[in-house]
Parts: structure tokens; sequence; C-alpha cells
């Protein structure tokens, strides 16, 4: 019997490993250099985690979560997004004593059982970043600016920043009952999803991709024209900052983002121009209320996730080169393996890369694999060399050969490093 892929999954090949590090460790240091400290959190947590915090009624919760069980009192959750497992470690580990805003990120696997499709799989990989205890526009602005950053850094092509405010619990209570009566009245065209979403949280109607639901919302009034003062006033200031840093936007009054926990500011990043296949690159938002919801401290915060299978659709998927061989070793014979092994190690400890052959294969057929793998020079070891206690080095590139001597481990690594 043969095994495949869970459905969903992927395998990231050594031709293209090269490329996912590259996109981690750039991302990784750009981050740094904004001041976010990284933070690993577990694969799983505990189920309620995810329904108090992204919320019960979301799409995330109610189908998209794997979740599994060793006893009744028991239900864990692999991690559908970032954001969530974040501040239950900030709250359960003290963070909130730590000189704020504490600004993290992080580079995580995420599941979630979805239809896959492409630049959307079951498990997949996120950078996200979070700045927790700041509520100033500011924030905002440098959550915005790092992905932005981040984004024009890898090169993705065209894309638009769209920002909303969704408000706060106390300005969406008027607006909740204006939109609701307008979907009252357009109820027989929402789909199913849309009007269980009308009792939990109405404003998602608008993350709805069902043509028939966005030409019923036709005429919707929006949470931007229902702000109260103080979120009016929160994100004209998100504006005015981002205005500062030079960074574009258009103002959407429809992004809503698909989880409970978001209040005020909610963004995305949306590539533009032909060929685009994917509706988004980044997204996040301010989750003011989501600290005190999941048991610490009322703290603000804002931060994004940003998928890396949708960044390298973007990008294009490269091949990576071989790994560097400073030198194959081509033992013929047991005694000149032996011989072969123990310079290899000895090597490999001052800092080279080297390989050896471990197939019994001919003189001719290790110098055809050495060039394969791009070895730059090969060491020779016949049962002549061996008597001799001296080697024959080959340059790969001008087949230039020399001999070396086995037992000077300094005069051969001198050898290998001429002329590199």
């Amino acid at each position: 019997m043969k095994f495949s892929l869970p459905k969903g999954t992927r395998d990231i090949l050594p031709s293209k490993i090269g490329q996912w590090k590259e996109v981690c460790e750039k991302a990784s240091a750009l981050a740094a250099r904004y001041g976010f400290s990284e933070i690993i959190t577990p694969e799983f947590e505990d189920t309620a985690l995810f329904e108090r915090g992204v919320g019960k009624g979301t799409d995330i919760v109610t189908k998209e979560m794997y979740t599994f069980s060793r006893s009744p009192k028991e239900s864990y959750t692999l991690k559908p997004e970032g954001t969530a497992p974040v501040i239950r470690a900030y709250i359960q580990n003290g963070m909130g004593s730590l000189p704020q805003p504490v600004k993290l990120f992080y580079i995580t696997s995420c599941y979630r059982a979805e239809n896959p499709q492409k630049g959307r799989q079951r498990q997949f990989h996120q950078f996200g970043a979070e700045v927790i205890g700041a509520a100033s526009p500011a924030a905002d602005c440098e959550v915005i600016s790092l992905a932005d950053t981040f984004l024009k850094m890898m090169d993705v092509g065209e894309y638009e920043l769209n920002i909303n405010s969704v408000g706060c619990p106390e300005c969406r209570r008027e607006y909740y009952a204006l939109l609701l009566s307008f979907l009252e009245e357009r109820k027989d065209r929402l789909c199913e999803d849309c009007v269980s979403r009308m009792d939990l949280n109405p404003m998602r109607v608008f993350d709805c991709k069902n043509e028939t639901c966005q030409a019923a919302l036709a005429g919707a009034p929006l949470m931007i024209d229902h702000l109260c003062e103080k979120c009016a006033e929160h994100f004209e200031g998100v504006k005015e900052a981002l205005d500062a840093s030079g960074i574009r936007y258009v103002v959407n009054p429809k992004i809503v983002r698909g989880l409970d926990y978001y209040t005020n500011t909610a963004f995305e990043f949306i590539p533009v121009g032909e060929g685009t296949a994917q509706s988004t690159l980044c997204a996040g938002g301010r989750y003011d209320g989501l600290c005190e919801l999941l048991g610490g401290e009322s703290t603000p915060g804002v931060g994004f996730g940003l998928g890396l299978e949708r960044l390298l659709l973007s990008v294009g998927e490269g091949e990576a080169e071989s790994p560097c061989c400073d030198l194959f070793v081509a033992p013929l014979g047991k005694e000149a393996l032996y011989k072969a092994l123990s310079i290899k190690q000895q090597l490999i400890n001052a800092g080279f890369s080297v390989q050896t052959d471990m197939m019994s294969r001919s003189l001719k057929a290790q110098m055809k694999y050495a060039d394969k793998i791009g070895a730059a020079k090969v060491l020779m070891i016949g049962e002549d060399e061996m008597a001799k206690g001296v080697g024959t080095l080959r340059d790969m590139k001008t087949k230039e050969q020399f001999p070396v001597p086995l037992d000077d481990i300094a005069a051969l690594a001198g050898a290998i490093k001429a002329e590199e």
C-alpha cells in the first residue's frame, strides 16, 4: 500500500527549503529591526481558548478546527491562528509586568479544515506580529508598517492596503440594530451562512464571497458611518500615522475580517493587477478586548497574520542550489574507506563541508557523483595512497591534481582552501 499526503498538506522538499529558510530569516531579521521579539507557542491549545477568543460563531470554530481529546475533561485544538495563543502566553507568563508595549512575532504552523485550493491549505505557515499594551494609533501603524515593508522586501508585486474601522462594542450596538433591520428585509436573498451570522456577528455578512449576498447588501448601512467619537478619533489617528509614514492606503468600509475579537482598525493587503489569484496577502487589526476575554487585565492589542504559502505564490517558488561541498573523499577499498571516514570527520569538525562514498562505487563512478553534487575538490585514496600516506587531491574546476598528506589535517585543510 502506498501512502500519500493528507489532503491539504504538502512536503517542502530540499529543492524548495532554501527559499523557505530565506523567507523566514528575512521576516525574523526585519521584525527584530522593528524591535519585536520572537515567541513560540504550542501547536495545540485548550479548545476553549479559540471558542472564546476567536468566537463560537466564526467559520474557524464552527467548521474548520481540528479538535481532539484523551478524556471527557480534556479538549485540545491544533491552533487555527496565532493571536489567541500569544495573548494566552502574555497573560499566563505575567508579561504585563514587562515594559509596555510588548512586541512579539512568530513564524508558526496553523491548521484549518478548509477546502484546499491554490494558496489555501489545511496546514499552512504564518508570519505574525503583535503589539500588546499600546492603544495609540501609532501601534496600528507599527504593525501595518512591518507588514508593508516585508511585502515590499519580498517583491510580491502590486498590492493595495485596505483599512477600515469596525468600531467598539459600544458603538456597534446601535449600528447592529440598523444593520439587522436592513438584513431582515433581505433575509430571503442571503445564503445560509449569512443568515446564521445575523444573530452572532451581523457585520460578518460583508465578508461573504457569495455574489447573491453581495448584491443584496447594496445600500447597507456601514459601520464606518456610525462610529462613536472615540472610535472615529482613533481611525483618523491611524490614517494620520500612515500618512506620516508614507504608507498608501484605501479606506474600504467592507473590510471586517472573520474573527470576533477585532475592534476598531481592520486591514488587508490585497494584490492588484492581472493574474492575481489570491484575495489577501496579509490581514490583521486591533483586538482591545481579547486579553480581558481570555482572563487577563484589560489590555489593548493589535497585530497581523501573513500566510507564507500565499506569499510564495506571489513571489514564485524557486529551486535551491545544491548544498556546498568543499571536498568529496573517494576511497577504494575497506582500509581506504576507514581512512576517508576519519578525514571526513576531522575536516567537518574544522568547519568544512565534506562527503564520502557510502556505496562502494568505482573511482570513475565516484568522480561522476562528486561532479553532480558540486564538490569543489576530490581526495582520492587507493591502496598506493594508503601505503605512501599521501592522497591525490583533484581540483574539479581546473582538473589539476597534486599529492597531499593524509595524516596532516592542517595541511590538507590548507590545500582545500587554496585558490577557492
